[in-house]
């Protein structure tokens, strides 16, 4: 007896699709994205080296403020976008555990800015927590890209 696949769930209603395409919040995206993917890259090549090493602390906490900065900045303007999209600003159902983990990786990188601030914790825990952050980051990153390519798929088979 063969098994029929169960149909796939569209990310996007027709106008949901319109409005996507419409909107200037996706542009802001396509530029912040790969914008902090690079920051990512920089950041944890200095962070490694100043963990293999001892030297460049300053220029990795630099790179994890300027990172954190970025992340916060994607976070809010993915919020307006999902807004427009889909009429709720976080939480969407079409992105709902993109964002569950997102809150993760924001939390992490506030823990990271905590801790930095205070100094209760020492230079090498500060990057341990920035590790983690990179960590669930990287995670994230992959969910969304994973849903972008699904977006293409569906896109080019409704077309």
């Amino acid at each position: 007896m063969r098994k029929h696949a169960a149909p796939a769930v569209q990310l996007y209603t027709p106008e949901q699709r319109r409005r996507r395409d419409e909107s200037v919040w996706t542009i802001v995206q396509g530029v912040l994205a790969p914008l902090q993917f690079l920051v990512f890259l920089v950041s944890l090549v200095l962070v490694v080296r100043y963990l293999a090493t001892g030297t460049g602390y300053q220029a990795a906490t630099i790179s994890i403020v300027a990172k954190t900065l970025i992340l916060y900045t994607i976070m809010i303007t993915g919020a307006i976008w999902e807004k427009v999209v889909f009429g709720k600003y976080l939480f969407a159902p079409a992105f709902f555990w993109e964002d569950v983990f997102s809150m993760l990786v924001i939390s992490l990188h506030t823990a990271y800015l905590y801790a930095l601030a205070t100094g209760d914790f020492g230079h090498t825990a500060e990057m341990g927590i920035a590790l983690a952050a990179y960590a669930a980051y990287v995670i994230n990153a992959g969910q969304f890209l994973w849903k972008l390519r699904m977006a293409r798929l569906q896109g080019e088979a409704t077309s």
